[in-house]
């Protein structure tokens, strides 16, 4: 029993000294590891120092507009007569365009023509005291109240000299007078009838009306007018939406005309990037519709407020656009660049090259396989690089990160990750 048990001992004593040979074993295999991975040079991303032309700008989208902008629209539910012109063809000043049938327009226009000749009449027969047969009426009825007036005076004074020799009495003198006074009534009442038979609030009515038959018929020479449609300017008939012979209604738009050499862009410029906005910047357009082309341009007007545009808080801003070629075409949506700064023959570097402490910005520069620590100085910026105006030389090779996530530092020793 006494063996079996020192056995045992033996046995259990065996297998930990085992398990401590293996655990030293594994310890030195990942120390000797992780000494060479320390002292292995590190895999990193590299970019170069270049000379280029570097741009920076405020990048938006806008939408294109005409300029000089010439659109007509029906002036009444009516139907399209004829058509001169088709969409794309150019056009002279007073070059019919189209025409809408008036025969509703010019019946408006004659009814309105003589509701104001009637409201004139009645304006000239207020004015006069009444119609011509009215003033004719009441003239004869004052001479005849007149003559009366007079004949009463006769009779009137001839009764004071009877009264005085006694040949009339008190009471036909009395009589006679009074049909002096009655005569003299009669004669101002019919002096006043022809010249102030109407009131000023009366003759106000009668002029308002003549007002407004004068509108009427105003509104109705326009309506007949647009009904004829010319071109106002020379330009390209870039919009036609109607044909011969369809019914449009109050509204609808007829056609679109405008010369395009030139057209305006209408952009939003979110709120922070409204202070590097100044008068005729150079603006860049680019449109998706024709890869490649850039138009340019220059900045006209600046925001003169901030509004909510979407989720977006910004301000907006118009430029002037050549289009020589007349490709670019009214309510397209663009992108659009406003040139801020821009320097020919730059030192530029990727942008994630640059490091930033307490000490100022920073690159870390590879040197014989090592990355090299150099203060720098930027200026002008794009979306990939920034323009380095101190503190690096030509082609100088920047670590830009390391492809095992480790953090750069200086000293480290590196080597350039494979592509």
């Amino acid at each position: 029993m006494a063996a079996a048990s020192e056995n045992g001992h033996r046995h259990v004593n065996g297998k930990r000294t085992w398990l401590i040979i293996v655990g030293v074993i594994v310890a030195v295999v990942v120390l000797a590891a992780f000494a060479s991975l320390h002292h292995s040079p590190v895999p990193v991303r590299v970019g170069h120092a270049e000379r280029e032309t570097i741009t920076a700008s405020i990048a938006t989208n806008g939408k294109i507009e005409a300029l000089n902008n010439f659109q007509a629209y029906a002036p009444m539910p009516t139907t399209v007569k004829k058509i001169y012109v088709k969409q794309g063809d150019w056009v002279k000043p007073g070059q019919v365009l189209l025409r809408l049938d008036d025969s509703a327009a010019r019946l408006q226009a004659a009814r309105a023509e003589a509701q104001l000749k009637g409201a004139e009449a009645d304006l000239s027969a207020v004015e006069g005291g009444g119609t011509h047969e009215e003033v004719l009426t009441t003239r004869n009825a004052l001479a005849k109240a007149e003559n009366d007036r007079d004949a009463a005076e006769r009779n009137f004074q001839a009764m004071q000299k009877l009264l005085q020799t006694g040949a009339a009495s008190q009471a036909e003198l009395d009589a006679a007078q009074n049909r002096l006074r009655i005569a003299t009534s009669e004669v101002d009442l019919l002096e006043k009838k022809l010249k102030g038979r109407y009131s000023r609030q009366e003759i106000g009515h009668v002029e308002a009306q003549q007002a407004e038959a004068r509108a009427s018929l105003a509104a109705a020479q326009e309506v007949l007018k647009n009904c004829n449609l010319t071109a106002p300017h020379e330009g390209m008939v870039y919009s036609l939406p109607v044909r011969e012979g369809a019914f449009v209604n109050t509204g609808d738009l007829l056609v679109q005309l405008a010369d395009l050499h030139k057209v305006r862009v209408r952009a939003f410029v979110d709120e922070p990037e409204i202070g590097r906005l100044q008068p005729g910047q150079l603006v860049e357009v680019t449109w998706d519709a024709l890869p490649g082309r850039v138009w340019k341009g220059t900045l006209e007007t600046l925001p003169t407020t901030v509004v909510q545009h979407g989720t977006r808080m910004v301000g907006e801003v118009t430029c002037i656009i050549a289009n020589d070629d007349l490709r670019l075409l009214p309510n397209t949506n663009v992108s659009v660049a406003v040139v801020t700064a821009r320097v020919e023959n730059a030192l530029t570097i990727p942008r994630e090259a640059i490091h930033q402490d307490a000490a100022g910005q920073y690159v870390f520069q590879i040197v014989d396989g090592e990355l090299r620590r150099r203060n720098v100085k930027t200026s002008v910026s794009d979306l990939t690089r920034v323009e380095v105006t101190s503190g690096l030389s030509d082609n100088a090779v920047l670590a830009l990160g390391a492809l095992n996530m480790q953090s750069l530092k200086g000293g480290m020793a590196v080597k350039t990750a494979t592509p």
